[in-house]
This record gives C-alpha cells, structure tokens and sequence, in this order.
C-alpha cells in the first residue's frame, strides 16, 4: 500500500544521510521531496501542508543541523510526525452492554459486506465475542445472500431474511434477535450506492437514531485515493463516524487516504483489510505504519501473526526432528505452507526493515509467491521415499520430478541444494535446543536461514 511513498522519502533521507553534515538549505531540499512524495501518494493538501509545518521547525533546529548524525535525525522526527498524522496509538473498538451494535457504511463496491463477514469472524475467533450480522441492503437482494454464504463460511450467525421489510424493520428485528439470543455483538450491513446520494444519507441516519450504535465503521477503499478522503468527510458530516476500515490495503494504493483520513475526519482508522481471505484483518497500528512507510519493518506484527496463524502442535513436532537432525522435504513443504499462512514471501518480506532498498533487486530474482507454490509443486511431484531421503534423488528422478512438477531441472537442483543448506544449519542448531525451540515456536517449526531458492 506504501511501496511508492516508501520508496520515495528513501531515496530522500538516503541522499541527506550520505551528505554528513547538513546545512539549512539541505534540510529545506528535504523537506521539499517529502512534500513532492506526500503529494504523488495522494495525501491531502492542507494535510501535506500541516505535516510539513510541523517537521520544518524540528529539522532546522540547531539540533539536527550540528548532530553528528542528522539525516537519522530527520528520518526520526519525520517518523514521529508520521505518527501523530495517523493517530499516535490502535484505537480499539469501543463495544459497550451486550448486544453492542456496529453499523457499518459506505458506498456500494467498497467490500463493506466482505469487510462486515471479516470483522465478525474477528470478534468471534480473538474477541471470544458471539456475534449476530444483519444486511439491510434491501436495493441490491444478493448483498443478503452474500452475507448470509460468508456467514456460514466464517461461522458467524446471520439474521434470516424476511421479504419485504424496510432497512428499519429488518434492523429493530436484528436487534430484538441479539437480545433474545444472546449475541455480545450486533453488525449492521447498511446498502451502499454508486455515490453519495441523499436518499443513502438519509436511511443511515435513520438506522443510526434506532440502533443508537456503540460503533459507526466507515468502509473506504484505498484505492480510490483522494475520494475515498472526499467520502470519508460526508459521511462524517452527516453521520459521525467512530472510526474507519480501510480495504484493498494489500493493492496498489499510494497511501494518501490512510495518512488523510485521521486528520480530515478526526475519525481514527481502526482495521486494514490486507486481502480477500476473511482472516485478512488486521488492526491498524500508526507507529507500525510509519515504521513500514520509512522501511524500519514491523516485526512485531509479524510475530503476532505467526502466534495466530501457525499450528504450534505441528512447530513442536517438526522441532523435535529438527533437533535430531532428520528435516526431510515433507518438513521444509510444512515450512513453505507455514510461510503462505503468514501472507506469502511478499507479505513476510514487507514486514522486515530495511527491504524496501533492495525490493527491485527481490523483484528481479522472482522472490514471490509463486516460487512458494512451484517449490510446493515439487516436493507434491516426489514420492514418499524420496521426500523421506532425498538423498535418493538421482539425474533420472530429479528429470521425473520436474516434468511431473512443471519446472526445469534446475529449479528441482535449487530446492535440493536449500533443503541440504538447511539441515546442516539445523543439525548444527539441534546442539543449541534453547535457540531451536524458540525459533520454532515463533515461526511453525523455524524460519528458513535462507530465502526459498536458496538464497541468504
């Protein structure tokens, strides 16, 4: 979501920090490009305009201009900035007496229905919350069905339907029904238009004055940039929003809506819809943003994500084998699974600093996730004696094994060599257990020393 930004105020703050010292002019030069960058992601301009107001004084300071290092100094007040813009701290959802209500809006197209299934898994599976969803999207008859089948496949219960009811009606019974079922939480799916209209408007706020929400969640899509911004500001003039779920997050967008929206609307940005599984939400956390924004990583998402996603019973098993030196390729295609589960390479790799510098160069390799799935391919391709003792694997079966997989020779040789590399490192590691186990707790069984395809 951040790739074009990111790159950008690198290639900015590499400049000034391979400058040494740095004079006025320097730093104003700097705060131009960052300006130029906020601009070209679509950030909004009385943002860009507030952001650059409030960096200029700190970075012209005599602190910076005589630090020993002041490029690093700049990068750490425009961090800081990055994080006051975005909101300083993950604003939770504030879910008050059961049944709490959370109306979802915004227009037609967004993933509001998609991003409603997600959220109520979310509540149900972390939150340990029971959850009731409701569409009220009478215009549009396969929004409730489609709420009803992401319902059934994220078990989360949906409020029958009834033919003929109003948006109103269907939401009185939506609530009479949590409180007779005892539902923790009740959601909300409002219709959406093509565009702000007011007849949407107003069958909102009719909603909103009956359910009296805990939560009014703005459903925006990220790619939409600037108007995602504009859409934001109505809604909110019109029905205050407690907070906002940015989808598509994982697509294509400069990033300007995520770093708009907190200051046009006062609305904090509350979850990222990060890919089209319902699983794929995450809390927006604005130091972790502006860390992935200035390349600094965010591994503590990444350790989050591997304490849910990664089975611990099978990271224990494989563990064990580890430790005495038996890693076969049924364990490193159990590591390649492990790895998908956590977003894929590409997923993974935006999550460790320093990667934004070399991402051309990991593009250009073919590091992404189709690598996974041809490695996959080809362990699939072996049989059981040859993914149990791959030492086995002649020039006559590795030929086999790649024609069965789809790939060339080569790429067979490669998964080889990387499965060697890897049990010596392991083996090597099976003296030292406590390192081993806590490696292997954290990522299914432990990361590989090298990146799949046999590279460090």
């Amino acid at each position: 979501m951040f790739d074009s930004l990111q790159s950008r105020l690198g290639a900015t703050f590499d400049r000034m920090r391979g400058r040494g010292a740095l004079s006025e002019g320097d730093v104003e030069e700097g705060l131009k490009d960052i300006r130029a960058a906020l601009i070209e992601a679509d950030v909004a301009l009385p943002v860009v305009k507030d952001f650059i107001d409030k960096v200029r004084p700190q970075a012209v300071g005599e602190s910076v201009i005589r630090s020993v290092t002041p490029g690093q100094q700049i990068v750490k007040i425009v961090h800081d900035a990055l994080i006051e813009t975005l909101g300083s701290e993950n604003a939770a959802l504030a879910l008050g007496a059961p049944p709490a209500s959370v109306l979802m809006v915004g227009l037609q197209g967004s993933g509001k229905t998609t991003t409603s299934a997600k959220l109520g898994l979310m509540l149900q599976t972390r939150e340990k919350k029971k959850v009731l969803m409701a569409s009220l999207d009478v215009s549009r008859p396969a929004a409730m069905e489609q709420l009803r089948v992401l319902g059934e496949q994220a078990g989360v219960a949906t409020l029958p339907v009834v033919a003929g009811q109003t948006p109103v009606e269907i939401a009185r019974r939506a609530m009479a029904s949590a409180k007779v079922g005892g539902y923790d939480v009740l959601i909300l799916d409002t219709a959406g238009r093509q565009h702000v209209d007011e007849q949407l408007m107003s069958e909102v706020a009719q909603i909103r004055d009956l359910a009296k929400p805990h939560e009014t969640l703005l459903v925006a899509d990220s790619l939409t940039g600037q108007d995602a911004v504009n859409i934001a500001k109505t809604f909110n003039e019109r029905v205050p929003l407690s907070g906002i779920i940015l989808t598509r997050a994982d697509g294509d967008a400069r990033g300007g809506a995520a770093l708009s929206m907190r200051a046009v609307t006062g609305a904090p940005i509350k979850f990222l819809g990060v890919g089209e599984k319902l699983d794929a939400l995450e809390a927006f956390h604005p130091a972790r943003v502006a860390a992935r924004i200035l390349d600094m990583g965010d591994v503590v998402s990444l350790v989050e994500k591997a304490a849910e996603t990664l089975d611990k019973e099978k990271a224990e098993k494989i563990a064990a084998k580890m430790k005495k030196g038996s890693f076969d390729m049924d364990d490193l295609a159990e590591q390649l699974r492990q790895m998908k589960k956590l977003g894929g390479m590409q997923g993974v790799l935006s999550m460790l600093p320093g990667v934004g510098k070399v991402k051309g160069q990991l593009d250009a390799a073919g590091l992404d996730d189709r690598l996974l799935t041809r490695q996959e391919a080809i362990i699939q391709s072996m049989t059981r004696q040859e993914r149990r003792n791959p030492d086995v694997i002649n020039g006559s079966r590795r030929k086999r094994i790649a024609a069965g997989s789809g790939v060339e020779v080569s790429e067979v040789n490669k998964l080889l060599k990387m499965h060697r590399q890897m049990s010596d490192v392991m083996k090597k590691m099976g003296k030292g257990g406590r390192a081993l186990q806590g490696l292997a707790s954290m990522f299914g069984g432990g990361m590989p020393p090298m990146m799949p395809g046999g590279r460090r």
